[in-house]
């Protein structure tokens, strides 16, 4: 049983009657309601909660944690963001979502900026599949037609994925690297560009079976304890 936290900085949704009409209870609880269909266990949190709701003991009980996030990145505590980071290098999944780009724990684990370009006019995005082996792209045929999205263009500052299995093209003629896998330390990153707040984007479904299988993707072979150099004093062969 895969152990899922969908966090979720859960703002627009308190102040912006437009996107509360699209997510009523909030994104977070509208991706942890599909997650839910599948052989998962899923719980919330959110930046308001204490420590955001991830304490040193919830991550230690995550396998894969999601992450949305936009206009508030900085009122995450640094202690916290290095937390998520050091939970990912011992193991623990970690997905992050659309303007998540700009998360701390995001840039913490690529090293970069990840600045980009970007506009907001409401056009269609068309994801292409650029690796149909995959299994975060299993169940997707070709591409996926998004009505509306905030536009997100290159160059985007991120070092080269592991693997490339997503490219976003705008009706305005921008691309993007929309899905990027990284194997960082013993777990997995997953950055997944579709999912403006403005935007059903979340109730549509073929990015729920994506998320679903990035989920399944992400979650940890192993996990390890703490991070640190061993000291190994004795040879593994005679000297």
């Amino acid at each position: 049983m895969i152990r899922v936290l969908v966090w979720n900085e859960y703002e627009h949704e308190k102040k912006e009657e437009a996107v509360r009409a699209i997510y009523p209870a909030g994104i977070h609880n509208a991706i942890a309601d599909f997650l839910r269909a599948e052989d998962v266990t899923v719980r919330t949190a959110t930046l308001d909660d204490p420590e955001c709701g991830l304490t040193w003991e919830v991550l230690r009980e995550t396998d894969v944690l999601l992450w949305w996030g936009h206009h508030r990145h900085g009122d995450v505590p640094d202690e916290v963001a290095q937390r998520v980071q050091e939970a990912v290098l011992q193991g623990m999944g970690a997905i992050f979502l659309h303007s998540a780009h700009k998360a701390k724990p995001f840039m913490r684990l690529m090293g970069t900026s990840c600045d980009l370009v970007w506009r907001e006019i409401g056009e269609r995005e068309r994801l292409w599949v650029t690796a149909p082996n995959h299994p975060i792209t299993q169940g997707i045929h070709g591409f996926v037609d998004i009505p509306h999205e905030e536009m997100y263009g290159e160059y985007f500052h991120i070092p080269q994925p592991d693997e490339q299995i997503f490219i976003g093209w705008y009706q305005g003629g921008e691309v993007f690297r929309s899905g990027c896998c990284y194997n960082r330390g013993y777990g997995r990153v997953f950055y997944f560009q579709p999912g403006h707040e403005t935007f059903p984007i979340y109730h549509q479904p073929e990015i729920q079976t994506i998320l679903k299988n990035a989920v399944r993707w992400a979650a940890p072979a192993s996990r390890i304890d703490a991070l640190g150099c061993i000291h190994r004093e004795t040879p593994l062969e005679q000297i």
